[in-house]
């Protein structure tokens, strides 16, 4: 039950977290952004670990993790919030629909995994089909949204290098220590990293924005990261990414319907292409596990 009840809600915050990006970056810019929400962040997960009597382990598995951890949080992050001034937000949750993929392709290199059949192949091209077809829409809005959508690709390699180097570093630490021990490594870079290339606060921001960030730090990165890491503990890394065959739908017809961004045919096309090629790759995965079952 803990399981089902944790997918839902990363489905949830998985749908949302991309609009909110987009609103809290508009006015302060999206290093401020960033930055404050990993404040929030690391002082809530900070509470959070206080309440629930957790020691944080520093033993070089647990170390190991963190910093694999610490790749989502900062450097995959960091790159969709830089992504999102370029793009629409439903496109966020639609690229990062390719996790499963790429994480099933880095499993294959890395944990040794059998994961380059012939279904895999055929979704690998339908994902690719669909990862062009958005290209030629970004065509259509302007060069600076196909650098947004590199830039969302990058924070979705980056996520799923992450994912699989914590299955293989397999350090067996709660998802809360996890989380925390990767926040205490970013903050440090992010508070630098927003020194150096920004370093002005905003002198207004908007109760949007405001709220947007929030949000983000108070609710989907201290519980966000953790349900996902818990996930991860109890799942397989391919398992764990099945949330985007759901999210991106959402994320869609949320950015379209409170936003008012566009919905045209090629965006819907794409989208669809991704979708169809994350379903291959979960019903070939299931089909091959019930054939080796027998």
């Amino acid at each position: 039950m803990r399981i089902y009840l944790a997918y839902i809600s990363i489905v949830l915050l998985w749908a949302t977290t991309p609009l909110a990006i987009k609103w809290s970056g508009e006015g302060p810019g999206f290093l401020f952004a960033v930055t404050s929400r990993m404040a929030i962040g690391t002082v809530c997960i900070l509470l959070m670990l206080g309440l629930s009597k957790q020691r944080l382990p520093w033993h070089r598995k647990a170390l190991k993790t963190y910093l694999a951890v610490a790749v989502q949080i900062y450097a995959s992050m960091l790159a969709v919030y830089w992504a999102a001034q370029f793009i629409p937000s439903g496109w966020i949750s639609v690229l990062f629909g390719l996790l499963p993929l790429m994480m099933a392709l880095l499993a294959a290199i890395w944990l040794g995994e059998r994961s380059l059949t012939i279904g895999n192949l055929l979704a690998y091209i339908l994902g690719i089909s669909g990862l062009w077809t958005l290209f030629g829409s970004a065509l259509q809005i302007g060069h600076a949204a196909v650098l947004g959508i590199i830039g969302v690709l990058v924070s979705t390699l980056l996520q799923a290098v992450s994912s699989v180097w914590v299955k293989r570093i397999d350090a067996e630490i709660p998802a809360l220590s996890q989380v925390t021990g990767g926040l205490l490594l970013s903050l440090p870079l992010y508070l630098m990293t927003w020194a150096v290339f920004d370093g002005h606060w905003p002198t207004e921001i908007s109760p949007i924005s405001l709220a947007a960030i929030v949000y983000l730090g108070a609710i989907a990165t201290t519980f966000g990261f953790v349900l996902y890491y818990y996930l991860l503990l109890k799942q397989s890394a391919s398992q764990v990414a099945l949330v985007t065959l759901v999210s991106p739908v959402m994320a869609l017809l949320l950015g379209h319907a409170v936003n008012h961004e566009p919905l045209t045919i090629k965006v819907v096309t794409g989208t669809l292409l991704i979708l169809g090629a994350l379903l291959v790759h979960v019903l070939f995965d299931r089909l091959t596990g019930s054939r080796q079952a027998r």
